[in-house]
């Protein structure tokens, strides 16, 4: 150490300190550790096991029977035609949304993020509310929608609009940062060679955000199943008819039939479980991209 120059000396007591700034002993570690899985296990893997617990208490017999009964049924089927209706619009959306944010230059861009990220700051309900103040049938449309005998509020199409509405950002907002990294050089690159508008969002754009693109689905699709809600206030809670997986537990826990509340209840447990497994394939793939740009660089 006699022999080091002050800047080398600088460096190493700077490496000194920010290695103690980031070390901690390990008793503290183990304490945090602890914490957290404590946490962890009183609120979510206590919950869930208490789901399934009481789903297959009376038997398996009984499980079978609430999942098929006609009202949980059409329950089912109602939230997976909500999902599979607002989940390939808000793909288009997330993809058209982000490109012209990420890639162009245009007034009112600073407007269109704000709108985006609407959603997240206005509660399920009042936008459930907004859908029947506008289509209900004293809202601005309601006359002309029932002079024509359509149907939106307390029916499939303002549970589907309710649906869309609260998942519309997370596709975009997924996509967006990572288009923003991206940049435009390979887009431009491949305008300069000729390549259409198509060609270039097919061969180049999406390739290269196709892990955060599925990742935006996975979560889309997930709270479009879970959503309760925007869906409670316009759906009317009509039994068999407009009641989607998430208000029919509701109404069979306030009937005091819980055995097929928890039944169904443990269905939307087991698809949160596919997703969040689903979540994990693609963050780990994700990772592992720059992984093997690396190794073949």
């Amino acid at each position: 150490m006699a022999n080091t120059s002050p800047s080398q000396m600088t460096l190493y007591r700077a490496k000194v300190a920010r290695n103690r700034a980031t070390s901690e002993p390990a008793w503290i570690k183990y304490s945090l550790i602890s914490l957290a899985l404590l946490f962890l296990s009183l609120f979510l893997f206590v919950p869930l096991v208490a789901v399934f617990t009481e789903a297959l208490r009376k038997g398996l017999d009984t499980y079978v029977t609430a999942l098929s009964d006609p009202d949980a049924f059409s329950a089912i089927k109602l939230t997976l035609v909500a999902a599979l209706i607002s989940v390939p619009l808000n793909l288009v959306f997330g993809i058209a949304a982000s490109w012209a944010i990420a890639k162009f230059e245009f007034k009112g861009k600073n407007i269109l993020i704000t709108l985006i990220d609407l959603p997240f700051a206005v509660s399920p309900v009042v936008a459930g509310l907004i859908y029947v103040l506008i289509f209900g049938l004293q809202g601005w449309f309601g006359s002309w929608l029932s002079d024509h005998n359509i149907k939106v509020i307390f029916a499939i199409p303002g549970i589907v609009l309710a649906t869309v509405f609260v998942t519309f950002p997370f596709v975009a907002r997924e996509l967006i940062p990572l288009m923003q990294a991206q940049g435009k050089e390979e887009e431009e690159a491949g305008l300069v060679l000729g390549a259409s508008g198509w060609q270039i969002l097919w061969r180049i754009t999406l390739p290269n955000v196709k892990w955060g693109l599925l990742y935006g689905v996975i979560l889309t699709n997930a709270r479009a199943m879970g959503e309760f809600g925007a869906v409670s206030v316009v759906s009317g809670h009509i039994r068999g008819m407009t009641n989607t997986m998430p208000l029919h537990v509701e109404i069979l826990y306030n009937e005091y039939n819980y055995a097929a509340a928890f039944a169904v209840a443990s269905l939307l447990a087991f698809l949160a479980l596919v997703t969040l497994a689903l979540k994990s394939f693609v963050e780990w793939q994700s990772a592992r991209v720059p992984t093997q740009i690396e190794d073949i660089s």
